[in-house]
């Protein structure tokens, strides 16, 4: 059975990226689009975006993008390493990510990502290895 971005969009309506505001706006060829309107609850108590936030809207894209790129057999994933690069902050307005598959293999899975701000500017670099999955 295909997995749809909708269907993961749906199935992370209740959790975190839900609780987030995290939304996907499409994924083709191994490269996905998120996106994140920042409120309150993503700033950190100096005022500025969380570190977390970022890190979670980069994370949902390449996990989401994991699935729906699972090779034949995969049942599903883990994350075994992720890393950031902080390079501006914001306060509000939306912010946008485009994570792509760099290796997609049997076993493992690396996708880069970028977040940026409304101006286009560069706000993260991310990078994150997904373990896949197989039934017993």
């Amino acid at each position: 059975m295909e997995i749809t971005l909708a269907q993961l969009d749906e199935a992370g309506r209740e959790l975190l990226p839900g609780t987030l505001g995290v939304e996907m706006v499409d994924a083709a060829d191994g490269v996905v689009h998120a996106r994140m309107t920042l409120a309150d609850k993503h700033r950190a108590p100096n005022g500025y975006l969380h570190a977390a936030a970022v890190v979670a809207l980069a994370d949902t894209a390449c996990g989401y993008g994991c699935i729906l790129n699972l090779p034949e057999g995969g049942t599903g994933f883990t994350t075994i390493e992720l890393k950031t690069n902080f390079l501006r902050s914001a306060q509000d307005g939306t912010i946008m990510c485009e994570a792509r598959l760099v290796h997609g293999g049997r076993t493992t899975q690396l996708w880069d990502a970028t977040v940026t701000d409304e101006q286009g500017r560069t706000m993260a670099l991310f990078r994150c290895t997904q373990l896949v999955l197989r039934a017993s």
